[in-house]
């Protein structure tokens, strides 16, 4: 079931996704060769309690095998739900930061890719069409659109550069709940899906790759990697729709 929220429970999200924003702006300040993925994951942990929030991640799936850090770090090959551990940042790398953060019961959730150092030219578009990929699936998520429509404007940013889209995992909705309905795939369904309405909050974040779409999960349970080992990128923000159009809640 999709649930509208109210002005008021939007401005709780937006609390949230503002944590959500600062997180992401400390761990760039902090992204250098040798830092490791665990600092910045105590980094993170960090601001969020202290800002009142907790973080959405940590515990977060089955009991048998939860989700044991405060971020999702990616690095190269990596799509998305990389865990931090002791591992150290090299120069050259490209790594993709997800965060998430709970005010008084809402969420907020948004990443960003990062390099480290200057990325070849092929690695920098691969970024930055996937930022613009995100911003053309936000524009399109207006009132009376279908679902299709910001699935649509993803797609069509990507597939002119040759980019694998990854389809196994989309966007969705969002509230009280880290994933709620619906789905927002990052390519054209052929199916119109629903209408959108002032008050639906929806995490919108494609995940492209230099070569193929096909992924598969390694043997921790979380981490997704590409199959071919091509290079991937993933940007998200949390955003709400309203009366004049998308808002974006995860930004400072």
């Amino acid at each position: 079931m999709v649930s509208r929220k109210s002005r008021r429970e939007i401005e709780k999200m937006r609390t949230a996704g503002r944590i959500v924003a600062e997180v992401l702006a400390l761990v760039e300040s902090e992204l250098k060769p040798g830092v490791s993925t665990a600092h910045l994951d105590r980094l993170a942990e960090r601001h969020i309690r202290s800002s009142g929030a907790v973080p959405s991640f940590k515990g977060y799936g089955h009991r048998s095998n939860p989700f044991p850090a405060s971020l999702c770090i990616s690095i190269d090959d990596e799509v998305v739900h990389g865990i931090p551990g002791e591992r150290q940042i090299r120069e050259g790398q490209i790594v993709s930061v997800d965060a998430g953060a709970i005010f008084e019961g809402w969420h907020g959730d948004g990443a960003r890719t990062f390099t480290v150092g200057q990325p070849a030219t092929r690695i920098a578009e691969l970024i930055d069409t996937t930022r613009l990929a995100m911003m053309a699936g936000i524009a399109a998520a207006v009132p009376n659109a279908n679902l299709d429509d910001i699935s649509g404007a993803i797609e069509d940013v990507a597939l002119p550069h040759g980019y694998g889209i990854v389809r196994q995992f989309v966007g969705h909705g969002i509230g009280t709940e880290m994933h709620q309905d619906p789905q927002v795939p990052n390519y054209r369904t052929g199916i119109r899906g629903m209408k959108l309405a002032p008050g639906i909050c929806l995490a919108i974040e494609p995940m492209l790759t230099l070569g193929s779409g096909d992924v598969s999960v390694k043997p921790d349970g979380w981490t997704v990697v590409t199959r071919d080992g091509s290079l991937a990128a993933h940007f998200e923000h949390t955003i709400a729709v309203t009366d004049n159009g998308p808002e974006i809640l995860t930004t400072i």
